[in-house]
Parts: structure tokens; C-alpha cells; sequence
């Protein structure tokens, strides 16, 4: 056996030796249609005995893939070897892999590629075959492939004699204009890897016409799977093809629908159907949970409320589009244009209609909406659809749906339930641009809405006059549905069991949006009974308001501070008259949204003046620093795109990251602290050193000005705080527990999941025990707490806090008159029995089951 191979660039043999001790498999028998039919290119496997790969000649490394699972070397003959490690590898994302060489690399035989786990890597993937490929083989005029068993670098695998001793010709192309698709979002999970790579270069390869892949500035033979793969190209990124020859037109008709569906990669496009379509009861997903009583429909308490009435039924009418464009490619764009300017006054309206109803905070939402309309990539791909003779409704219907149907389809699931959000922006510019009529809903008197969804627009045109409550079957009580039901002060239920969709219209039912469910066809008497507990619930809040200057004082004599959750000078003006006794939350983020820079310190310091005068010298206020990223992003503020946002720059990252506008904001809350109670809160800190670094600003900026020290806290809403409480009350004055985004972090369920949202429940035992332990290490220590998430503000919360010894609190204004009522009528005594109870069971549901809300009857 020839084992010496030949580097002579001249010559037209090339000898290849293993790469990998093993046996020699024919690419035909490799259980991968990709490589078995050729569509990467000729080659050969290995059924590997070792566990590195080496260089089988000696070239250049020409890609890596970020997986680390394959590598592509070039010979000094241009010819392109691509050794691929196991089948279905790319999904192990790097592990059990370990490259030893970077892109640009020079090899020689035998020099080290990649190392691999072949234990680890053999129980995660479809196999250990390597496959060692030459992508390039109209280069080759003919294969020798080797057989038997061989041993890395000593044995010869394969051998080839190249065409014509030269580089092939290069494909003429005439001097035609160059045909270019639409932008292209990429569906594949993990990209294009190797195989939907191959099977879009074995296709290209089919048209005469040259065939570029174009990723931002970059662009690629798109015959070429190395070239391909050396983009790097992942889930969601943005693509255009380019072709120029004969066949451009038929080459772009029949790729870009490929690459729109995945080009069949298994990772993406649905697997065939079984022999047997019976589903496995092991296999089958857990159910929903649903009511034994018939009459009974259960879901997630979106926003509180009982509601008497009928059922209606919404759904939307679709919108049909025309394909194909009347006028010319510019005309379609500026009928675009026109529909989004359009549609940016309308939500201007919206906002303004917000504010005007003392829910400033709630108008971010369509702040968020307008964002939406700027979107670079949406707009993109609509203009780059107009310039393929779409019309403006076609081009503008595929930009957002496509995009609606990514963010659906994430596991994160801010993101999941934001689609909800861009489909609402996305029908209201096609409302414009095709000259539908706007819906309207307008159903009868006495109305529950019955909806699979419902978009923010909808909800927050609602007649109240005609509307008493309404639940959908998807969404969840933190969606920007349930933000806006519950500042509107409609009753209302999230992921109620599907079967209400089924429901006729006019169907008498109550709704209980403090617990969550739909009764229907109530009894005479039931709905008596119902009328009966309004009445008296409307009376309830006549006396808590005249009592709501009262202290909170339990009847064993036992006082809890009850202050307010606020968005703004609008809220500070009402805290006083719904007795509340101070702002433990003032969201500063008011400020900086709905705006193209950020506000200066100056500004800052009036509206937070203006907020400390309107609360008056005795009240506290906690200003908590800017809290965006996330799902609150700002457009003058960019964080780069993040695979999960939720666990990336937010809160007081986001400030130390950018200390220019921490130090303006903290510069302006010193100087508003003379004119009233002022504290300063940090958000989102999960780690000592950020609470020092940002003391460490803070102090340097108060010694800048000149002014005094003032008392410095933190939310607790990462569970590393509430596990290094004891640490953390040894530096920050006092605490407030978010219990929003603690609850989301400790079950790692997104409280915006369409899904999950119902199971995400502050009163888990689990959330109870971290806000226990943060309580125990703060006292220790002096310090108080307070919490500011929403459980402040759930009547069956409130013992169960009270007996774990929360100090403080901050409840949305609407509830502080009944908070503190609830506190007068409750012992301590009792609460920490409940609360000791609460830390010993199992569910939330068992939680809530010790403290049934006092005010609610049972429906």
C-alpha cells in the first residue's frame, strides 16, 4: 500500500490517508440521504476506533463550524475536504467536541483537527460516521476508495485523479441583469449546517446561472457547501440570493421557497408520518387542567373581578391580499410608507387615550407598538418582496407573519407571547393598506368576550358600557392583554379550557377573574347571589376609602406599611387620596420611554421633584433606576441581540454598561431628595459586585454635588439574592422583593408564555420560601423589606407575607383602600401560623387553599 501521499500541485493524482483509525464504510451505506445520494459530494466514511481527527494531507483550514462537529481543509490543488464527525451531531452544539485548529490554519498531514468524546458523542447522536467528502468533486475525474480496516495517517483512504490537471471552467455567464430575491428569514433551529447546506448546493448546482448566497456584507458561491457553511448562518438570520445567467429567474423561483421552508432539514420541517398514527399515551403531552363540573370552566386569573352576562364569541375576519402589485415598485413602497405613518398616529392616539386615564405605565405598551413599525428586518423583508412586483399588503402580511410566527415558535417566551402584539400591528397596516373596514367590535349589552385571543388594540378599545369581563383560551396573566385588563378594571381570565371557544353566543355565564373561571348557565338564584356580593363589594369600597386614612394595623397590634406601585406624576397625585402611605415603586422608566434620546438631568430631576412635592415631606419615595432589556428594549439604548433576553442586559446591568446614563440618573435623584423622602432602589441584581459597583457611582456622584447620603436598597427578584440575603443586607439598606420576575427566574417559566403563564404563580412554595429566607436575613440584620411584585396586591397573599414578617407593602394604587382593610381584620398571630403552614406544601393552589379571599363569594 502506497502510503506516501503526493503534494505536487502539478500533479493530477491526490492521495489521501486516514484521518481516523477505523473501518472504511462506502458513503452509500451511510444511514443519511444527504451523504449517501452524494448531495454534499463524493467520498468516503469511517466507523472511527480512535477519538481525533487529523489533517489526511496537508492544506489550509478553510471553515470550522461553530459546533465544532466538522472542518473543511483546502489542498494546495483548490480541492475542498470536508470531514464531517457523526451523523445529527450539529444539534449537540459543541459538545464532546473539541477543536484544536482555527480558520486560516496551515496543516500537515497528521496534524491534530478535532479531539471528540465518542463515548458521549455515541449516546446523544444518530452515529459516530465520520464522513470525509470531497465537496468539490466536479474537480475530480476519478475516485479510487479504499476498504478494510484502517489506521490514522499510515493507511491510504481514497485516491483521485483530478480533471485536467487544472481548475474546472468556470460556467459562462452572460451579460444579463442580476435577478435577487426577496429577504429570506432562515427557519433551521441550528442553521445551515452541512446537510440543508448540501441540499441547497446539490439544487444550485442544477442552474447554469452563477448562484451567490449573501449574508449582510458577505456573499458566497451558493454551489459551494463549504462556502455555504463558512457564513455561518443561524436560526433566524436574514438571506438573499443572487443570481446571474440563463436560467437566474428559474434558479431564484425555485430556491428562495426552499430556503423559506427549511430545505427539508429535520430540525426544522416536520418528520413523516408513522406506519401507526397512534399516539403513544407515554408520548402524549400532560393535560390541561380542566373542571370535572361540566358547568365549570377553569383557566389563570388575568385580572380581578366578578362579571355577570352572555357569552360573545370574537373572532377576527381575514384579510385577503392580492399578490400581485398594480403599480410600480416605488408606488407599492410608498403606499406602505403611508399605512405605517398611519398606523404610528394611531397609536399615538392610543397612548395619548392611556395617559388621559391615569395609566401612563400601560402606555408603553403601544410605545412597544411603535417600535414595532420602525423594525429594520420587518421592514426589509417587505421592501425587498416590493421589489419582486409584490403588492404592499402581500409584501407587508409576509414581513409580519413570518416574523410573528418566529417569535411564536421560541422557547423564551417573552417572546412567545409578543407575537400577540405584532400581529396586532401587522393587521392594523394591512387594515390601512387594503381598505378593509375596521373591525368594530360591538356586542351586547352585558357581554363576557369568548376569544382564542384577544390583541392589545382590542383590549384597550373595549366598551365598558356593553362589556363586563371577557377570557381567552391562550395568553396569561402577565401578558400585555391582562396589563391593560387590569388598569381598565375589567374582569378577566387567561387560558381558560378550550371548549369555551365552543360555546353559542348569548350563553348566561359568571365570570371570576380573582379565581379563574367561567360558570355557565348559572341558576336565577346564583346570579342573584352574584348581584347580591357586588352590591356589596361596591359598598366594601365605599367604607375602605373612608377608612383609608387609617393605619394598617392587625387586631393584635402588629403594623404594616401599605404604600404604591406608581408610573408617574398622575399616580403620585392619587396616592394621598387612596391613603396610601408613600411610593415603594416609582417606575422611572416613564421617562425614557416614547422618545428618540434620553431625557438630561435636568429633566429628570423636575419630574421627580414634582413627584417628592406631590407626595408631600413625610411619605417615602423609592425611585428605582432605569430598568430596561429584556422585553423592554429602547431605541436610543440598543443591546444587541440576545438569545435570551430575560437572562441578559436588564436592569442595573444595563446601567453599569453604560454608566453615562446611571450617572445622570443618579445625579438627579440626589438633587430631588431635598425636596421630600427620597430612596434610591436598584434593580435586577444578582451579583455583590454590581451593588458595589453601583454604591461606588452613587457615592462618587453625592460627594460631586455636595449633598448628603441617602438610604440605598435593591429588588429581589433574582434567586441569587434571595439565597445571599444574609450578604446582601450587610451593604444595602433595605429590601423589595419583585416577586414578578423571582417567581419567573425560580420555576424558569417566562410569566409572558402563552402556556406556562397559568402555571407561574407568586404563591408557589418555592417563591415563599426564598421571600422567608430574604425576610430572615434582612431583620437579622437590621434592615427591612418590603415587596413590590404583584402578590402586594392579592388579598390571598397578604397573611401569608404578614406572618413571614414583610415589613412594607406596595400594592397598585386601586387596592391599597381593601389592602388595608384586609390588614385591620387579620391577627399576626394566625398569619404566622398560615405562613409556616404555606412553607410546607407542595403547590400554589395548596397555598392559596389556606387563605381564601375574604372578599369573594365562591361562583
Amino acid at each position: 500500500m502506497n502510503n506516501a501521499p503526493n503534494h505536487d500541485p502539478t500533479s493530477v493524482k491526490l492521495v489521501l490517508s486516514a484521518p481516523l483509525s477505523g473501518l472504511l464504510v462506502p458513503i452509500e451505506r451511510v444511514p443519511d440521504p444527504v451523504f449517501a445520494q452524494k448531495m454534499v459530494g463524493d467520498g468516503i466514511s469511517i466507523d472511527p476506533l480512535d477519538q481525533c481527527l487529523r489533517a489526511p494531507c496537508d492544506g489550509d483550514i478553510a471553515q470550522l463550524h461553530p459546533a465544532g462537529h466538522a472542518v473543511t481543509l483546502t489542498t494546495p490543488q483548490g480541492i475542498e475536504i470536508l470531514m464531517h464527525i457523526g451523523l445529527d451531531t450539529v444539534g449537540l452544539k459543541g459538545a464532546g467536541f473539541a477543536p484544536r485548529v482555527k480558520l486560516g490554519d496551515r496543516v500537515r498531514t497528521g496534524d491534530t483537527l478535532i479531539e471528540f468524546d465518542a463515548d458521549f458523542i455515541a449516546t446523544r447522536a444518530k452515529s459516530l460516521l465520520t464522513q470525509i467528502v470531497i465537496t468539490n468533486s466536479d474537480r475530480v475525474a476519478a475516485f479510487t476508495m479504499h476498504s478494510g480496516v484502517v489506521t490514522t495517517v499510515r493507511d491510504v483512504i481514497m485516491e483521485l485523479t483530478l480533471a485536467g490537471g487544472a481548475q474546472a471552467a468556470e460556467a459562462s455567464v452572460e451579460a444579463a441583469k442580476t435577478v435577487i430575491s426577496e429577504a429570506i428569514l432562515i427557519p433551521n433551529p441550528t442553521g445551515l449546517h452541512a446537510r440543508p447546506a448540501a441540499v441547497l448546493a446539490n439544487i444550485a448546482k442544477k442552474f447554469k446561472a452563477d448562484i451567490r448566497l449573501r449574508k449582510d456584507d458577505r456573499q458566497v458561491n451558493a454551489k459551494s457547501v463549504v462556502a455555504i457553511m463558512g457564513l455561518e448562518i443561524g436560526f433566524g438570520d436574514k438571506v438573499v440570493l443572487a443570481a446571474r445567467g440563463d436560467d437566474a429567474e428559474a434558479a431564484i423561483a425555485t430556491l428562495t421557497p426552499l430556503l423559506w421552508e427549511g430545505l427539508g432539514d429535520e430540525g426544522y420541517a416536520p418528520a413523516p408520518a408513522p406506519a401507526s398514527f397512534a399516539v403513544s399515551v407515554k408520548a402524549a403531552p400532560a393535560p390541561r387542567p380542566r373542571s370535572d363540573d361540566p358547568s365549570l370552566l377553569i383557566g389563570a386569573a388575568a385580572s380581578p373581578g366578578l362579571a355577570v352576562g352572555e357569552v360573545f364569541q370574537v373572532r377576527h375576519a381575514e384579510i385577503l391580499v392580492t399578490e400581485t402589485a398594480e403599480g410600480d415598485p416605488q408606488q407599492e413602497r410608498d403606499r406602505l410608507d403611508e399605512a405605517v405613518n398611519q398606523s404610528r398616529v394611531q397609536l399615538e392616539a392610543l397612548q395619548a387615550r392611556l395617559h388621559g386615564q391615569s395609566a401612563a405605565d400601560k402606555a408603553a405598551i403601544f410605545a412597544a407598538h411603535q417600535e414595532l413599525l420602525d423594525d429594520p428586518d420587518l421592514l426589509d423583508i417587505a421592501h425587498s418582496a416590493l421589489a419582486k412586483g409584490k403588492s404592499a399588503a402581500f409584501a407587508w402580511q409576509r414581513a409580519f407573519t413570518t416574523h410573528a410566527e418566529r417569535l411564536a415558535s421560541l422557547r423564551n417566551e417573552l417572546l412567545a407571547a409578543r407575537a400577540n402584539d405584532l400581529r396586532d400591528v401587522g393587521r392594523r397596516v394591512l387594515t390601512l393598506l387594503t381598505g378593509a373596514e375596521p373591525e368594530r367590535m360591538e356586542p351586547p349589552v352585558n357581554s363576557i368576550l369568548v376569544a382564542e385571543e384577544l390583541t392589545p388594540s382590542d383590549t384597550a378599545s373595549l366598551d365598558r358600557n356593553r362589556v363586563r369581563g371577557f377570557c381567552t383560551t391562550l395568553g396569561g396573566a402577565t401578558s400585555h392583554v391582562a396589563i391593560l385588563a387590569r388598569s381598565l378594571d375589567i374582569p378577566a381570565v387567561a387560558g381558560i379550557e378550550p371548549r369555551a371557544l365552543d360555546l353559542p353566543n348569548g350563553t348566561p355565564v359568571i365570570l371570576d377573574g380573582g379565581k379563574g373561571t367561567l360558570r355557565l348557565n348559572p341558576t336565577p338564584e346564583e346570579v342573584a347571589r352574584i348581584r347580591r356580593t357586588q352590591e356589596r363589594q361596591a359598598d366594601r369600597r365605599t367604607v375602605e376609602l373612608a377608612a383609608a386614612h387609617q393605619p394598617a394595623i392587625t387586631l393584635d397590634g402588629h403594623r404594616v406599611e401599605v404604600v404604591g406601585n406608581i408610573g408617574g406624576l398622575a399616580d403620585a397625585e392619587q396616592v394621598s387620596a387612596l391613603g396610601g402611605e408613600g411610593v415603594g415603586l416609582l417606575r422611572s422608566e416613564f421617562l425614557f420611554m416614547e422618545r428618540a434620546t434620553a431625557p438630561n438631568e435636568d429633566e429628570q430631576f423636575e419630574a421627580y421633584k414634582a413627584i417628592a412635592e406631590a407626595l408631600g415631606p413625610d411619605r417615602p419615595l423609592i425611585i428605582r433606576t432605569l430598568d430596561v432589556g429584556g422585553d423592554k428594549p429602547l431605541s436610543y439604548l440598543p443591546i444587541p441581540k440576545e438569545d435570551n433576553p430575560f437572562l441578559g442586559e436588564r436592569g442595573l446591568r444595563v446601567g453599569l454598561d453604560r454608566p453615562e446614563i446611571l450617572r445622570t440618573q443618579l445625579r438627579a435623584i440626589l438633587r430631588a431628595a431635598a425636596f421630600g423622602k427620597v430612596l434610591i432602589m436598584f434593580p435586577m441584581v444578582g451579583l455583590l459586585s454590581e451593588l458595589r459597583d453601583a454604591k461606588a457611582i452613587l457615592e462618587e456622584e453625592r460627594q460631586q454635588l455636595g449633598v448628603g447620603p441617602i438610604p440605598t436598597g435593591i429588588m429581589v427578584e433574582i434567586p441569587a439574592a434571595a439565597v445571599m440575603a444574609a450578604q446582601f443586607a450587610r451593604e444595602a439598606d433595605f429590601f423589595s422583593i419583585g416577586t414578578n420576575d423571582l417567581t419567573q427566574y425560580t420555576l424558569a417559566m417566562d410569566r409572558g408564555h402563552p402556556k406556562l403563564a397559568p402555571k407561574v404563580d407568586g404563591l408557589n412554595p418555592s417563591v415563599l420560601r426564598l421571600i422567608a429566607w430574604t425576610v430572615q436575613a434582612a431583620h437579622a440584620e437590621g434592615k427591612w423589606v418590603g415587596v413590590c411584585g404583584g402578590i402586594a396586591s392579592d388579598p390571598q397573599a397578604v397573611p401569608l407575607l404578614i406572618g413571614m414578617g414583610v415589613d412594607e407593602l406596595s400594592a397598585s394604587l386601586p387596592t391599597i383602600p381593601s389592602i388595608k382593610a384586609q390588614i385591620r381584620s387579620l391577627r399576626l398571630s394566625e398569619c404566622r401560623q398560615q405562613a409556616q403552614t404555606a412553607l410546607t406544601l407542595e403547590t400554589a393552589a395548596d397555598a392559596r387553599a389556606l387563605c381564601p379571599d375574604p372578599f369573594t363569594e365562591a361562583v
